[in-house]
């Protein structure tokens, strides 16, 4: 099943957790798209295996999720009433059951705390690598709000030449041109310890590589004002500047995780903590 094809937009609500921020974009963007918007709360088994449902600490976060989902769900519909949000407490380990409904999702929307690296990895309550690491379809991490006050406004996507950046400019374009944005195609030249050719040799190759990639998009999306960037620099650094004042970044995302699916490409990883925007990432499907 292609992205395309699918009909639901997830978000995952932690009731321990501000969500409203992250719940807001999922709204606006279900609204957008004309998707379905289903609200999930994941409870963790209870370790006392006696007792199950029974054991207290549970009945407490059970109830704690049924109440936030429920106003969470009122929340999304005074917020754009043509919504009809669903609901779903489930049982199991939030990443495990986040990355499972990704592989029927059009896209997956998580909120963030903007936890240190190591904080993120040893979080039990860390949803963000692991299932932007695992998922099967875009996921959005909402840590800051979109930057609707800068006109004009923009995406900024990130481009290396690779067939998952590809897949990141389609959905970049989709988005500009849903929004009424520009956007900003960046590719970072970042100078290798050992030059063995003239830098601006190397610079105009990377240039040359990102205008083929563009190459075509312009007529299918004509609204969309495009620019092509070539920084020099460390591509976090640079993209999360070009970032600082945009809608969102978006980064095509390399295979599927690795050992416990913790193993994320360094940019995306770099730009999960350090981009004052909402990342989205989109993997090969």
């Amino acid at each position: 099943m292609g992205t395309g094809e699918r009909r639901e937009l997830v978000i995952g609500i932690d009731p321990a957790r501000n969500w409203h921020l992250a719940l807001a974009w999922a709204a606006d963007e279900a609204h957008r798209r004309g998707l379905e918007l289903r609200l999930v709360v994941a409870v963790p088994p209870s370790h006392d295996r006696h007792h199950g449902d029974d054991n207290p600490g549970r009945k407490a976060m059970l109830q704690t999720g049924v109440e936030a989902l429920r106003e969470g769900a009122d929340w999304a519909r005074a917020r754009h009433p043509q919504l009809q949000p669903t609901t779903d407490l489930l049982d199991g380990f939030p990443a495990a059951v986040m990355g499972g409904l990704s592989a029927r999702a059009r896209m997956v929307v998580l909120g963030s705390r903007h936890l240190s690296r190591t904080a993120e990895y040893f979080s039990a309550g860390s949803l963000v690598v692991p299932v932007t690491a695992q998922a099967r379809c875009p996921v959005v991490v909402v840590g800051d709000a979109e930057h609707i006050t800068q006109e004009p406004t923009y995406l900024v996507v990130g481009i290396d030449g690779s067939e998952s950046s590809k897949a990141a400019l389609t959905l970049a374009f989709e988005e500009a041109d849903l929004r009424g944005a520009a956007l900003r195609a960046v590719s970072v030249w970042q100078p290798p310890v050992v030059m063995f050719q003239d830098e601006e040799v190397a610079v105009q190759a990377q240039r040359r590589m990102l205008c083929e990639t563009t190459a075509g998009w312009s007529a299918k999306y004509p609204d969309v004002h495009l620019t092509h960037e070539v920084p020099t620099g460390h591509p976090v650094e640079e993209l999360a500047g070009a970032s600082e004042h945009a809608l969102a970044v978006v980064l095509g995302r390399r295979g599927r995780g690795g050992y416990t699916g913790m193993r994320l490409g360094s940019v995306v990883h770099g730009l999960l903590h350090r981009a004052h925007c909402p990342v989205i990432t989109v993997p090969l499907v």
